[in-house]
């Protein structure tokens, strides 16, 4: 099938074909039509099955079923192409959280051919300006709350165009007759789908490297479809009678599948909360929705327990946890609160979701599971040759999904010889079970959330006190990494409390607010080699107390 995305940007920014991984679709279930629309499938299904009048989506305000989100995609749809004058092929950048219009407004973009650039919530003008010179967006689509840090991204853009913008849920002072619900309202009900090719690009999926410099990966509607194919058909297993919460944003690849896509693919429905969770308030939602899968990390989950104890979780069948390693006493709590088996996986951004996981009656104690089917995964060595059983090594995954960056030279380093390799340390045992162990980059994961300790660094040299700074993570039973920061001062500044929490608001100000650090160290020198470069291994073995 040709590709029908005229806007050719995203296409001729991709890496050579030398650089791509292998793509493999083994399974019958992956033998895809080489025409097809991610949304329209989804809806397809939904009515093929007889289901169009169950819900979508759920939340204190409303309901929708699947029929009445089709209308409201297909109106929004119109508003992009015919009001907005959007062709295939362009980028919409989408900034807003966890919410029913924020999902209508993804579905819009990807069903009329644009390319979805979701972008957290929490981020601040000069990280979406840095996603924004990446993507090189056509519109944007943000929550009205969110609009003054969008502006300030778009003051910072070097793209002299004028970016058309909508807001898509209402707030004080904002324009309502640019919303994009009400240019919508009036709009004719049907709405013919964009042929895209299976190839065609259906996102741009923004991780952060551990420079901090965005990277963007690239999804198309076909490796969206296969990834619906591979975990939630074989290990989670979701019902049309299920009813899924959870906290990961949309704007994240583990949020996305998890709380649309995966859920549409089964054709059961999702709640969203008019604000965002609290351990507490999620255990609540689930008693009081009847919610039966639930997604979000480890942290979140051993914070809930206490929770879980004292109100139960409901109807609640399956605990999804993802984002971060799953500490086994994080497991064994939950299970003892909640009499439920956590369900473990290990993704990716660049591999759109889970490639690791094991449904609960297959659980090991301590393993993130097995392969999941349709991939392949090994432990190598820094050759690339596969180590022997029960080594550790470098994890290497194929399968029907694989990492392709927009433009960026580390499409080499995580794509070789045909294989993915997502930046982390494993080992395997006889029976298939992959053991996680660590990261094998500079990369934080603190409560689900990546950060990259030079971005951190960065931020922290633009205070006046700071001399010298090197940013590392700090194992925690918590939050399973906390961000510290060793920190040389200049000189007449004083290493206080006052100092410390003049820094960590800094950097609060200056980047998403879950990546400041948690502990400030302060110290006279740090460690370095004789060219004079930044030993991060060595801060870590220090605040972990190995030195």
């Amino acid at each position: 099938m040709t590709s029908v995305q005229s806007d050719r940007f995203v296409h001729d920014h991709l890496p050579e074909p030398e650089q791509w991984p292998e793509l493999r679709y083994d399974r019958p279930e992956l033998h895809l039509p080489t025409q097809l629309n991610l949304v329209q499938t989804l809806f397809d299904r939904v009515e093929a099955a007889g289901h169009t009048q169950r819900p979508l989506f759920r939340s204190e305000e409303r309901q929708l079923s699947y029929a009445q989100a089709q209308v409201e995609v297909n109106r929004m749809a119109q508003v992009l192409t015919q009001d907005l004058g959007l062709v295939p092929g362009n980028r919409v950048l989408i900034r807003g959280g966890n919410s029913i219009q924020m999902a209508l407004a993804w579905l819009a973009v990807v069903r009329c051919g644009l390319i979805a650039v979701a972008t957290m919530p929490l981020l601040r003008a000069r990280e979406l300006a840095a996603i924004m010179a990446k993507a090189r967006p056509d519109a944007a689509l943000c929550d009205a709350g969110l609009l003054d840090e969008l502006r300030s991204a778009m003051d910072l853009s070097a793209d002299t165009r004028e970016l058309p913008l909508l807001h898509f849920n209402g707030g004080a002072g904002s324009d309502q007759a640019r919303s994009l619900p009400a240019l919508a309202q009036h709009k004719p009900e049907p709405f013919a789908p964009c042929p895209t090719g299976a190839d065609d690009v259906a996102l741009l999926a923004f991780t952060s490297g551990t420079t901090g410099t965005p990277k963007a990966a690239v999804h198309t509607h076909r490796d969206v479809l296969a990834a619906c194919e591979t975990w939630p058909r074989h290990v989670l297993r979701a019902t049309p009678d299920d009813i899924v919460v959870g906290s990961p944003p949309l704007a994240f690849t583990f949020g996305l599948g998890g709380l649309l896509i995966f859920p549409m693919w089964a054709g059961c429905s999702v709640y969203f909360p008019s604000t965002p969770y609290t351990p507490e308030t999620m255990v609540q939602t689930m008693g009081r929705v009847g919610a039966t899968i639930c997604y979000t990390a480890p942290t979140f989950y051993r914070q809930m327990a206490p929770f879980a104890q004292q109100q139960g979780v409901g109807p609640l069948r399956i605990s999804v946890s993802a984002g971060e390693g799953l500490p086994d006493a994080t497991r064994q709590l939950w299970k003892q609160t909640s009499g439920l088996e956590m369900l473990d996986g290990i993704g990716a951004t660049e591999m759109f979701h889970i490639f690791i996981s094991s449904p609960p009656e297959a659980v090991r104690a301590g393993a993130v599971g097995q392969v999941v089917p349709g991939y392949q995964a090994r432990i190598v060595g820094e050759d690339g040759r596969e180590l022997p059983m029960g080594e550790v090594g470098r994890l290497a995954v194929k399968g029907p999904t694989g990492c392709r960056y927009l433009d960026d030279p580390r499409q080499a380093a995580y794509v070789q010889d045909g294989w993915n390799y997502p930046g982390d340390a494993f080992r395997q045992d006889a029976d298939g079970y992959f053991f996680y162990q660590a990261r094998t980059d500079d990369m934080i994961i603190t409560a689900g959330y990546n950060v990259a300790g030079p971005e951190v660094e960065a931020a922290l040299l633009q205070h006046p006190a700071v001399a010298e700074c090197g940013v590392v993570g700090r194992p925690d039973e918590q939050r399973g990494m906390v961000v510290v920061a060793y920190v040389v001062l200049k000189p007449g500044h004083a290493d206080d409390a006052t100092q410390v929490k003049a820094l960590q608001d800094h950097v609060k100000h200056a980047l998403a607010p879950y990546k400041y650090p948690r502990d400030v160290v302060f110290t006279h020198q740090l460690p370095r080699t004789e060219t004079g470069k930044l030993q991060r291994f060595a801060l870590r073995k220090i605040a972990s107390g190995d030195a």
